[in-house]
Formats: structure tokens, C-alpha cells, sequence
């Protein structure tokens, strides 16, 4: 047989996923490890997309979507975002880890390096590794809020570096970068020539801070915006992203890309996206102030137990440092769904800012919120326990 030579192999599976799996085989479990709003996609938004369906919307669009769906996707990220794009300037993905797919095949040859912030979301890497690049990481910490800094992020430019990425609000983090931070940040990428890849899924979900699209601190077309509708509009079965970028030739090239990747996007997704973008934004706002709830609830109930975690400023996801039961984070989320039926998703997946966290989802159902957070103290608790009692015992043998 041929032998497999693609960059692929280098990849490693997601531990999001592979807990996933192991949680679907628990009907008990209380799912908590990956990010998906618990609503199901607004009627409104279904109904115009079948009705668009049955009146004929069933056949190819350009590549890059459709031309309605782009010129009402430039009208939004001007008013929303404050990026001047035309519709020219967007492209309409099969969800956002499909354009960040696209950029990473667009922006890297082969040994060009992107630097991820350290913890990551793990399949920009997957994706990154599958287009042939590398991959680099700047560190955030935990002390300073997961935000990083300018001088960190400069220490970790290298030779190949071509690109930087940056997720505000941040998964797994929910962590939202400062403007002054993401004007700097702009301005390092224009002294060292990089490209700005900002994904911005979790754009409308802010709690304490506002959002703001590096983008607009942008003078010479060097930012590419990624953004999606799953979180913000509850779609996330309907893969629907899209990006915005300014620079021609990169749009040029991306629109070749497409075409070689997806065809075009589903067309039933695109007529749902333009009902999504014209209806009614309250179930949003509902969205949004339900995942601050579920925030606030499980940050209080862990600062009670005594537990650390992060306190995040948008997107909905906790962390939550489990050293006490365990330094390896996998170690914990294993048993924690053997013994606990709580479904997390492990810390060392996100990188080596995180080993010994795990991230719990804030999206879904209140009461399982509270049940899955109440056992996880239980668990910490009782192994913490355990390992002092074993520590005693230890130094009695000696």
C-alpha cells in the first residue's frame, strides 16, 4: 500500500472529543465538556430557511456564498464591528474552523510558523498542522487573567513566525483582551510584517468587558476577522462562519481556496444566516444574560468550596484548577465521569498553561449546571482528602 505522507499526521485528536465520546456512552452523564448552546435554533430562523427551501433555494451559490448573504454580512460587521468591508471583502465558510482552515492553507508554506495564545483551542493547531504550517504559542497566565501581554507575545515571535492569532473572547478562557491591548498587538504584526488572524465566534457574549474586533485598529489590511453563527444565534448544526478581509490578494486567493475546499456553502444554511441577521435579536440578549446566570452560579459555588477558577469576561466556558484532586487534568476528567457522571473537558488538551484545570461549559441548563459543579466539589474535595491521608500515612511509615 502507499505510504500515508500528509502533513496531517502530525495532528492530534482533540481531548474535547474524545470525552465527548466516552460521555455519550453515559446516559447518566451531566455534559459539560463541550461548548454548544443547550437552545435549540430559534423557530423563526428554521421556518424562513425551509420556506426559502420549498420556493426553489436549493442550488449552488458562488463559492463564496451567496451575493445577498454578503452584502447583509458587510452591512453588519460595519455597524457592529466598525471594519469598513464591502461584500467583496467577505466570504461565507462551512463554519468558522473551515475559514481558519482556508486562512491557515492561504497564509502559511511550508515551515511558516502562527503563534497560538498557550491554552489554545485545540483545533486551531490541528488545523494549522493539516495545512502544512507550525505552530507556536505566546503565553497567558492565569495571575494576570488569562490576558497576555505585548512583551510576552513579542519574546515569542521567531524567524518563521507569519502569523498571530488572537480569540477575544477567548475559548477556553473567556478571557476578553483589552483594546489598548489588541491596538497593540495590531501594531507588533505591522513592525514585524505578520498577518492578524482574530476569531471571533464568541463576539456578542460579554459579560464585564466590551468586545472589540482588532480589525478596527487595522491601516494596512493585515487582519483577517473569522466569525460564526453557532454561538451567537444557537446554529451551531447549521455550519455557517464566515470571514472579512480587506487585503485583495489574500481575498483573491481565498476565493480559489474555496472553491477547491466546500463547492459552496449549504444554501438551506445561508438562507437560515440572512433570517438569523434580519429577525429579531432577543433571543441573543436571553442567550447572553442566561450564560452570565450560569457564570455567576458556578463561580460562586466554587469560590464557597474553596476552589480556584477563572472568572471569565465573556464566551461561556470556567476553569476550574483541580490539583488538588489531581495534577493531571485528564486523571481528573476520566474519573470524574467514571465516578461522578460529570462530563469536563480536560486542561491539558488547551496546553501547558492549563495542565491541572479542566473547562466546564456554561451553556447549557442551569440545574445541570449546578448538579454537575456540585459534584465535581464533592469529587475534589473527597480526593483531596484522600491524598492527605495518604500523605500522612507516608510520613508515619518513615
Amino acid at each position: 500500500m502507499p505510504t500515508i505522507t500528509s502533513p496531517a499526521l502530525r495532528m492530534s485528536r482533540s481531548g474535547i472529543r474524545a470525552l465527548m465520546e466516552l460521555a455519550l456512552a453515559d446516559p447518566q452523564a451531566i455534559r459539560l465538556e463541550v461548548g454548544e448552546p443547550a437552545q435549540n435554533t430559534p423557530s423563526s430562523i428554521m421556518d424562513a430557511a425551509f420556506a426559502d427551501a420549498r420556493a426553489g433555494h436549493t442550488h449552488y451559490t458562488s463559492s463564496v456564498g451567496s451575493e445577498e448573504l454578503r452584502a447583509e454580512l458587510a452591512t453588519k460587521v460595519r455597524r457592529d464591528n466598525g471594519l469598513p468591508a464591502t461584500a467583496d471583502d467577505v466570504i461565507v465558510t462551512h463554519g468558522a474552523m473551515s475559514a481558519l482552515s482556508m486562512l491557515f492553507t492561504a497564509v502559511l508554506g511550508p515551515g511558516d510558523e502562527v503563534l497560538l495564545p498557550d491554552p489554545e483551542f485545540p483545533n486551531w493547531r490541528m488545523a494549522a498542522l493539516a495545512a502544512g504550517g507550525e505552530v507556536g504559542t505566546y503565553p497567558t497566565r492565569a495571575e494576570h487573567g488569562f490576558v497576555p501581554t505585548l512583551e510576552d507575545i513579542e519574546a515569542s515571535i521567531g524567524p518563521s513566525t507569519r502569523a498571530i492569532l488572537v480569540c477575544s473572547p477567548n475559548n477556553p478562557t473567556g478571557a476578553v483582551y483589552p483594546p489598548g491591548l489588541l491596538e497593540e498587538i495590531v501594531d507588533l504584526a505591522r513592525r514585524r510584517d505578520l498577518w492578524v488572524i482574530s476569531d471571533e465566534c464568541y463576539e456578542v457574549i460579554t459579560f464585564d468587558a466590551e468586545h472589540v474586533s482588532p480589525a478596527v485598529y487595522d491601516t494596512d489590511d493585515r487582519v483577517i476577522t473569522v466569525f460564526s453563527f453557532s454561538k451567537t444565534h444557537s446554529m451551531t448544526g447549521w455550519r455557517m462562519g464566515y470571514l472579512v478581509s480587506t487585503h485583495a490578494p489574500l481575498t483573491e486567493l481565498l476565493v480559489q481556496v474555496a472553491e477547491a475546499a466546500v463547492a459552496c456553502p449549504s444554501v438551506l444554511a445561508q438562507r437560515a444566516a440572512l433570517a438569523a441577521l434580519r429577525g429579531s435579536q432577543e433571543h441573543v440578549s436571553t442567550a447572553v444574560a442566561g450564560y452570565r446566570a450560569n457564570r455567576d452560579l458556578a463561580v460562586r459555588a466554587l469560590a464557597e468550596a474553596g476552589l480556584r477558577c477563572s472568572i471569565p469576561q465573556g464566551a461561556f466556558y470556567l476553569l476550574v484548577d483541580v490539583r488538588d484532586a489531581h495534577e493531571d487534568g485528564n486523571a481528573v476528567a476520566l474519573r470524574l465521569l467514571a465516578e461522578e457522571h460529570v462530563a469536563v473537558a480536560p486542561g491539558e488538551t488547551f496546553g501547558t498553561a492549563t495542565a491541572g484545570w479542566v473547562r466546564l461549559s456554561l451553556a447549557g441548563d442551569a440545574e445541570a449546571l449546578a448538579d454537575g459543579v456540585a459534584r465535581l466539589i464533592r469529587f475534589v474535595q473527597g480526593a483531596r482528602a484522600a491524598r492527605h491521608r495518604s500523605r500522612e500515612q507516608d510520613a508515619l511509615v518513615r
